[in-house]
């Protein structure tokens, strides 16, 4: 690799990972040319840990949310602390919600109102909201439902994250606004339907993300993923959709901006 394009990619941002499940959440900020990241609160424990984080490092911002496998916890308490997590000023999101039925973990009844009381107060915030969705193989209960929801909710702020592949949860996300986020997986030799999905998303709208510690992508698959790795997954839809790399990454970098407006954050200062 040239060295300008070594310094172009040194812009490279992971819109989506798990900074605090790492053991050493530290080092694993500075590899690989990162100089921004956006730390995932999935529960009300991991919701703090971001925003520790975030107000730790500059280069890293949180979200605030309840996943929907903890969706069975859900109480007025857990509301009102995600509630005030969600006004810090490094918190640039909610979520990540949705909906999810691989696991068992939580009621699809459950599972709908935690994304309902999330929906809106992502809008009361506006703040775009980070879905999941999971289904079990062959199954596509959890898209459908999701897609169904995010509809009827009308909010045109949001992300859907790891994009699974599915054509009417991207119709449904793609028409409310929202941007597509790709993970590791992206690159696996199966994964057909994301890379077609890949291809439609319009790309103003196209983000990458680790996931990390999760779907480490090719050439690091059944490792433990790093923020640094989204690298890898940049390449690999960079060249799936025939872009010059630093071509690719410019746009990613710019929708990671829009949508999280981290400008904004920016702007504001540190805390």
């Amino acid at each position: 690799m040239s060295r300008a394009l070594t310094c172009y990619l040194a812009r490279m941002i992971d819109t989506h990972c798990h900074l605090d499940y790492l053991d050493d959440p530290d080092s694993a900020r500075g590899e690989l040319g990162l100089t921004a990241m956006v730390c995932i609160g999935a529960d009300v424990e991991h919701a703090r840990n971001a925003v520790a984080l975030a107000e730790r490092f500059g280069d890293v911002y949180a979200t605030v949310g309840l996943h929907p496998t903890e969706a069975g916890s859900d109480s007025a308490d857990l509301r009102a602390e995600i509630e005030r997590l969600s006004l810090h000023p490094r918190v640039v999101g909610i979520g990540e919600s949705g909906v999810d039925y691989y696991w068992d973990a939580a009621t699809p009844r459950a599972q709908r109102e935690a994304l309902a009381w999330q929906l809106d107060l992502s809008r009361r915030r506006d703040l775009p909201i980070v879905i999941h969705t999971r289904d079990k193989a062959g199954q596509d209960g959890a898209a459908r439902d999701c897609a169904a929801q995010l509809t009827e909710a009308g909010w045109g702020r949001g992300i859907l994250h790891c994009f699974s592949g599915h054509a009417g949860l991207l119709r449904a996300g793609l028409d409310l606004g929202f941007h597509v986020s790709f993970a590791g997986n992206v690159t696996y030799r199966n994964a057909h339907e994301i890379r077609e999905a890949a291809r439609f998303v319009p790309r103003d709208r196209i983000l990458v993300e680790t996931d990390a510690p999760f779907l480490a992508p090719v050439p690091n698959r059944g490792k433990p993923n790093r923020p640094g790795y989204v690298r890898h997954t940049l390449r690999f839809l960079a060249d799936l959709l025939g872009m010059p790399e630093e071509e690719f990454e410019a746009v990613t970098d710019a929708n990671a901006r829009a949508v999280y407006r981290l400008g904004e954050v920016d702007a504001r200062g540190a805390v």
